[in-house]
């Protein structure tokens, strides 16, 4: 029986590479073919976007295989359930479709968020009211946390078209804006949750609470530590140097030689971290209830036996989460053009 189910487990490894292939090629096809006969029936296009009509088959066959091999991904180590994947999917087809650099960032955020969500998850099951195992995202959470991106991506997609470039803020600066701000974006989501899924079960003292330093218990909204401070930066540049290898080896070697340095974003990326692990952490603690219930767990309503941390009861995880990540997207591009070398 034990070997007989071990042969079905990998038959259905090997299947899935197969039903991935055969459902992502004639819908990449498909893609392609519709984008040849839009160039050729309509061939006095502006000659800015004409450039950028016809999109190769590869790069539509990427926008669908790599998608769906991520929703895949998800669904089958619980990271995220139907509702999320369907969503996910979307949001990975317009990331992929504008730059293989976007993709990286999402790729950086997903998978490493993933992963230090169940980092420890036994010690969060004792913190968290409404913990679940795995730490699965629905399609709100979803939302909130590649909804900017997203749309960045597709005001670049209309904007500059779709395709690679260096960040160069004086030969390039809509589209260095648009991708620094895509970057901050996911920077942001994964320096926070590494700062609130690692650094909540690291270390031995409670946190202290961002806007008044007072000590509060682990899970606070608002509580921050010194180590959870140090992971939001890390997580912000891994997010950053994703960006920088995929655009080492996608752009163009000529190009890249009369372009800016590009090891800066590294650097962005997790400034970008940071700073949104700082901004989300003054929303959840102004702006998101926090009290601690009789088994010393925290709860994020009031009720009977639950004791007033901080907070008021207006924004939930999931607003703050969203607002924390439009606020980085719309600043980090400002502070890399002053900062650029």
């Amino acid at each position: 029986m034990f070997s007989k189910t071990k042969m079905e487990n990998q038959r259905s490894h090997v299947l899935m590479p197969v039903l991935l292939s055969a459902c992502a090629i004639p819908i990449s096809m498909l893609f392609w073919f519709v984008n040849v006969a839009y160039s050729t029936f309509h061939p006095d296009s502006d000659n800015h976007f004409e450039e950028y009509l016809v999109i190769s088959p590869w790069r539509w066959l990427a926008v669908v295989l790599v998608p769906l091999f991520v929703a895949f991904w998800g669904l089958k180590k619980k990271s995220i359930d139907i509702t999320g994947a369907i969503l996910g999917f979307f949001m990975g087809f317009i990331l992929t479709l504008t730059s293989y650099t976007h993709l990286a960032c999402l790729f950086a955020f997903f998978i490493s968020s993933s992963k230090a969500t169940k980092f420890r998850s036994h010690k969060k099951r004792k913190l968290e009211a409404d913990f679940k195992e795995g730490g699965q995202r629905n399609w709100i959470q979803v939302l909130c946390n590649g909804g900017m991106a997203t749309q960045l991506a597709l005001i670049y997609l209309l904007d500059v078209g779709c395709g690679e470039r260096p960040i160069d803020f004086d030969k390039n600066y809509r589209s260095s804006w648009l991708s620094i701000g895509i970057l901050g974006a996911f920077a942001c989501c994964n320096g926070d949750t590494w700062a609130s899924e690692i650094g909540t079960v690291v270390g031995t003292s409670d946190p202290f609470l961002i806007t008044s330093r007072k000590r509060v218990p682990r899970g606070t909204n608002g509580g921050v530590s010194w180590v959870g401070l140090l992971v939001s930066a890390l997580g912000g540049l891994l997010v950053g140097l994703f960006y920088y290898f995929t655009v080492l080896y996608t752009v163009d070697t000529a190009v890249l030689q009369v372009a800016a340095p590009q090891w800066p974003v590294i650097l962005i990326g997790g400034i970008g971290g940071l700073v949104g692990s700082i901004i989300d952490s003054i929303l959840g603690a102004t702006l998101q209830y926090s009290g601690i219930n009789e088994n010393r767990v925290v709860v994020e309503r009031p009720g009977k036996g639950v004791k007033y941390i901080c907070g008021r009861q207006i924004l939930d995880n999931h607003s703050v989460n969203l607002l924390s990540s439009v606020a980085v997207a719309l600043t980090l591009p400002r502070i890399a053009n002053l900062v650029w070398p």
